[in-house]
This record gives structure tokens, sequence and C-alpha cells, in this order.
């Protein structure tokens, strides 16, 4: 089982202060054996928990390469860049420079996007469900001819691109994983099927429904010719306390993700991200997560 760590919000922090503290909280993840980092992709933030919309929030993807530069095991990514916000185009031309800067280190996880607020904030446009999924689809569809380097000319219902060029090409071969998040069975499993090398699940949702939503994406899989098994499963499991018990209790659930069939946990702290904090999981979490088959 690989172990990751998001990063949903930033405190205990300032703009004076943020760049510290987030090296020292990304250097200590690294070091201690974390397999994956991960930022969100939101402009504002989400409220609840992590705190009121005009709370600090950065760009995902400048916050991604300062990441790429102070680490160096590793691997990076957003969870998920919203399919809405950037061209597609550039999005490939992003997740291309932090790959080879990054030295093959990235993710490239992508979705839908739901949160109306920050578009209504920042003048930025929020289609409607059905349309948000076609345009992410166009998006997976270019960032596969963009990977394979066919700068043929691209048309698409959204998207019209006379010659996709992307130089330098990421490391990784044949790209970068593609990462689709979210557990709708019509349509998100259906693409992750088609076109993903990864999905994301919310590991707050009951067991029957991550099993069952993992059957419809077997069935998907078996329906477009795919490989079940290569498709990686990850797991967002989320609200967790540094407390006393929290690390059996995070080794238990691991044990339950992985017997559904979930080969990557992903953690969403409740407490500050602190390096104490993400070295108490280190120690006291991570070797025995990373030992689940």
């Amino acid at each position: 089982m690989k172990i990751g760590l998001q990063i949903p919000h930033f405190r205990p922090s300032s703009p004076s202060s943020m760049q510290g503290w987030l090296r020292d909280v990304a250097q200590t993840a690294d070091q201690g054996g974390f397999d994956s980092i991960w930022l969100m992709d939101h402009f504002i933030q989400l409220g609840e928990f992590l705190g009121p919309p005009d709370s600090e929030m950065l760009e995902g993807y400048a916050a991604l390469g300062y990441i790429a530069g102070v680490t160096q095991n590793m691997k990076l990514g957003l969870l998920v860049g919203g399919v809405i916000y950037r061209h597609p185009a550039i999005v490939v031309k992003s997740i291309s420079t932090l790959d080879v800067l990054s030295g093959g280190r990235t993710y490239f996880g992508i979705g839908a996007a739901w949160y109306d607020l920050e578009c209504d904030w920042l003048g930025l446009p929020f289609p409607p469900t059905k349309t948000r999924f076609e345009i992410l689809e166009e998006a997976l569809l270019i960032a596969h001819q963009m990977f394979h380097g066919d700068d043929s000319p691209f048309e698409g219902k959204h998207f019209t691109l006379q010659k996709p060029w992307n130089n330098p090409q990421p490391l990784q071969d044949p790209h970068p994983p593609i990462l689709i998040g979210g557990m709708g069975p019509k349509k998100t499993l259906k693409l992750v099927a088609k076109y993903g090398d990864a999905c994301n699940f919310f590991g707050s949702a009951p067991t029957r429904i991550l099993k069952q939503r993992l059957d419809v994406l077997k069935q998907h899989c078996a329906d477009e010719g795919r490989d079940y098994d290569e498709i990686e499963k990850t797991v967002l499991y989320d609200e967790i306390d540094i407390q006393p018990g929290v690390d059996k209790h995070l080794i238990n659930k691991s044990r339950e993700f992985a017997k559904l069939g979930f080969n990557h946990i992903i953690l969403n702290l409740n407490s500050d991200y602190t390096p104490d904090n993400i070295s108490y999981l280190a120690d006291r979490v991570l070797p025995e997560i990373k030992s689940i088959e």
C-alpha cells in the first residue's frame, strides 16, 4: 500500500512564513517516506474545518513547482485539477514542465470541478454539469494526444487546436499517470476506464458504496477492454487528528481499504500540518501501512 499526504490548507502560516513552513512540511514528508504529496486546486478555501473562503490559498501548480524544488522522492499532484479553470493545452504544458523539472515525479490529477463560489468570485465560467464533463473528456483526449507527440489538429466541440505541440515531453513513459477524481458511476468512472491511469475515491463514503463503485469501475474496464488491475486505486481519508490511538486506527482503516482493492491511501489531516505531526505519522504509521498487501 502506498501512502500520500494532502495539504488542503496553509496554516499555521502567514505570507511571510509560508515559504519556510511549506518547505519544512514537504521535506519532512519526503524524508519520512511518504510516496506522494498533494494540493487542492482551488483559489478560495472550502469552508467547514478548512477555514472560511477568504483564508489563505496558494495556486496549485505554482506551489507544486516549489515543492518539487525542495524535495527529491515523493510524487506530486493536484487532487484534483479543475478542468474548467485553465485551457487543457496549457495544463498539459504545465504538467510536462513539472514532470521534467521534478525528475519524473508528477501525477496529472484532473476532474470536472464543482466549486461554483470561486467561479462567482473570480469571474470564471461555471458551465452546467453535462458541459463540464464534455470539457473533461476533450481535455483527456488532448492530453493523450499531446503526451504522445501527436501534433495533428484537434477539433472538438469546446476546443480547437491547430498544432497541439508539446516540447519537452514529460520524463515519465508514456506520460505522467492521469488520475481522474470522483466516484460518479455513469460518467466519471467511465472516463477513468477509458482514459485514466488512476482514480480517487472519498474514504468517508460507506464501505458498501466504495465496493459498489469499484465494481462499477471494473465493469467499465471490461466494456473498454482495459485491464482493471492496471488502474491505481487511490482513496482520500480525511479529518484525521494527531492524538493517541490514531496510528492504530489508520493502520486498521488502511487494511480495510486494501481489502476492498485500494492500493494508495492519501491522508488529509484535521490537525495542524507541522513537521512534528508529519514525523509522528512517518514513524508510527507509514511502516505498517506500506507493508499491507
